[in-house]
């Protein structure tokens, strides 16, 4: 049962007959009050039923955070009777549904209406809708009925993909590399691609020697950077990947990082596997074939979408199984995880071993930029203790370092705008090598 606003206009007219009629005003107000009751009971008895309504909502497209989409709701009244009223489109706060949320309702027999909400999720993942509301009028306007019935759907909100305002200088790099460009690389540990006459300031290590006796002049090797190898991305999902650096949590950090090599692995023509998991597997992407690489990048936003940090230690042996499960050939395996030593001396360096005797590993991690400011701040005792404790916390983080590079691992730990920039660099150093 719903009381509307011209019941309240109605009631204070009765003060009209009680100023009229001041001997009796007790016995007038409640007389009056009654009648009004009345006629609110009576209208909302003959309001028609919200149940009566059928809803019905379309898929909703996904969309990167904070980038706006909408939600269709379709409204269908399969009773002979007009219903008019209100609609609520209710959702979760983190997806942004955008005012207004509440819809008038005009809705003659045996018709369908669609009522739109735009929503921009402000957090990562599924964001559900909690429920539609339903107030149906009465013909008086004074009472009506309401009905919340839970109508499933959810906006799925990608990762944002910031770093890739640095893709098309990462991509002009590797056309150097690619000898699409006026640069061709030359030299060891990259594919032969084809021969040429011998030009002023050419490397001579590149002069073919055979080929230069059978043309009588002298002609060079040139050659292309290595393409076809495997590039695996192993996204920690565990605890410390929850601590939030700035306004999200170390994993969204981590996954901007990842999606910037990933897109130029791909268009190197290397294949990029995608491993997300802590205690168990929570995600799992390959590339494939050439067919599948064109659809690497949104296939990696659907799967990390909805990955959340789970308060739990990250079983390495699992992801380290997974790793050797995808190949026998050598890859560039790249560990996104926090640099926190007491999860990775414990988890991870025993089982590193198996994974650097077949593969070259990276160790990819987020650092926070505030631990800088505070091993400075010794203006006052707490900022002095609060500077201790991060000249500690920095401190063990090197040796952690150190002990990775001792087992033939590299270490990038940047900050959240410098790990997909630095991680990038380095696949791009080791393609320049042929070190992949």
């Amino acid at each position: 049962m719903v009381v509307r606003g011209p019941v309240v206009v109605l009631a204070l007219l009765g003060l009209v007959p009680v100023v009229l009629w001041p001997d009796s005003a007790g016995a007038v107000a409640a007389a009056w009050l009654t009648g009004v009751a009345l006629l609110v009971l009576l209208d909302v008895a003959v309001a028609p039923s919200p149940r009566s309504l059928r809803l019905e909502r379309a898929p909703v497209p996904q969309v990167r955070l904070l980038e706006e989409t909408s939600t269709t709701l379709s409204v269908t009244n399969p009773g002979r009777r007009r219903v008019r009223g209100v609609l609520r489109d209710a959702w979760v706060p983190s997806a942004g549904a955008q005012e207004p949320t509440r819809h008038p309702l005009d809705l003659p027999a045996g018709e369908r209406r669609s009522v739109h909400t735009s929503l921009r999720p402000t957090r990562r993942g599924d964001r559900p809708a909690v429920g539609v509301t339903v107030r149906t009028h009465g013909p008086l306007g004074l009472g009506g009925r309401q009905r919340t019935t839970p109508v499933p759907g959810a906006v799925r909100s990608l990762p944002p993909f910031r770093s890739r305002r640095h893709l098309p200088a990462k991509l002009a790099q590797l056309r150097q590399l690619d000898g699409r460009s006026a640069v061709r690389t030359r030299g060891q540990g990259t594919e032969f691609d084809s021969l040429r006459d011998y030009v002023e300031g050419d490397d001579v290590r590149s002069i073919d020697w055979r080929a230069t006796a059978r043309r009588q002049h002298v002609v060079v090797r040139t050659w292309q950077p290595e393409r076809d190898r495997r590039v695996i991305l192993v996204l920690d999902t565990a605890r410390t990947s929850a601590a939030r650096i700035g306004d999200e949590p170390r994993l969204d950090a981590a996954m901007d990082a990842a999606l910037l090599l990933a897109a130029l692995a791909s268009r190197a023509g290397d294949r990029v596997d995608l491993l997300a998991g802590d205690r168990s597997l929570r995600a799992r992407v390959g590339s494939g074939t050439t067919a599948g690489r064109s659809g690497l990048l949104h296939q990696l936003v659907t799967a990390m979408a909805p990955l959340e940090p789970v308060l739990l230690e990250t079983d390495w042996s699992l992801l380290a199984g997974a790793v050797t499960s995808l190949t026998r050939r050598r890859a560039l395996v790249v560990l996104l995880t926090p640099l926190e030593p007491a999860a990775l001396e414990e988890g991870l360096l025993p089982v590193l071993p198996s994974l650097t005797a077949h593969h070259r590993v990276v160790v990819a991690s987020v650092a926070d930029p505030a631990l800088e400011q505070i091993r400075t701040g010794t203006d006052r005792v707490e900022q002095t203790y609060a500077a201790a404790a991060a000249e500690q916390t920095v401190s063990l983080r090197h040796r952690t370092a150190l002990a990775l590079n001792q087992l033939g691992v590299t270490v990038l730990d940047e900050s959240p705008e410098d790990l997909p920039v630095a991680l990038s660099d380095h696949y791009l150093a080791l393609k320049a090598q042929g070190l992949l």
